[in-house]
């Protein structure tokens, strides 16, 4: 029992529960405007999920940026390139989200069934991807260069 309570408190942390909350919300504004968008204005599924996902897209990033990762960006060059990698990093799982509705819209599974499965594995790509590589940290982001410089002026110190 006490290792599932330290496995709680290493995954459960403040920022994944909001991540979570964000993400339920975002897959909310996805599957939503897709119902929507299919189901009463009776739009084609594959333009109606291309809308969806650029709509939670856009959602995600004014959530995620401030609410779960602290976005530290600062003035408009940085703030763009921020954005930039998160609009990246969700092209990259929009392709793969619109690829797996593609494929499983053509199946005898329900479309809205379809998915929902998807975007269980697109929040997580999402998650990691904002987390290692659009929202990481600068002080993260230490080159190899200077990682070495810090490793070779502590060995001299000891010496």
């Amino acid at each position: 029992m006490e290792k599932i309570k330290d496995l709680a408190k290493k995954f459960l942390t403040r920022d994944i529960i909001l991540y979570v909350i964000f993400g339920v919300l975002t897959t909310l504004v996805n599957i939503g405007s897709f119902y929507v968008m299919t189901s009463i204005l009776k739009w084609n599924e594959d333009l109606s999920n291309f809308i969806a996902i650029s709509l939670a897209i856009l959602f995600a990033y004014f959530t995620n940026k401030d609410w779960v990762f602290h976005s530290k960006a600062k003035g408009f060059k940085e703030k763009f390139s921020e954005f930039l990698k998160f609009v990246a990093g969700r092209a990259v799982t929009m392709v793969i989200e619109f690829g797996g509705c593609f494929i499983l819209f053509r199946t005898p599974i329900p479309p809205i069934i379809s998915k929902c499965g998807i975007n269980v594995i697109i929040v997580i790509l999402n998650f990691l991807i904002s987390k290692f590589y659009t929202f990481k940290d600068k002080k993260d982001t230490k080159t190899e260069e200077e990682n070495n410089n810090e490793n070779h002026e502590k060995s001299t110190m000891e010496k």
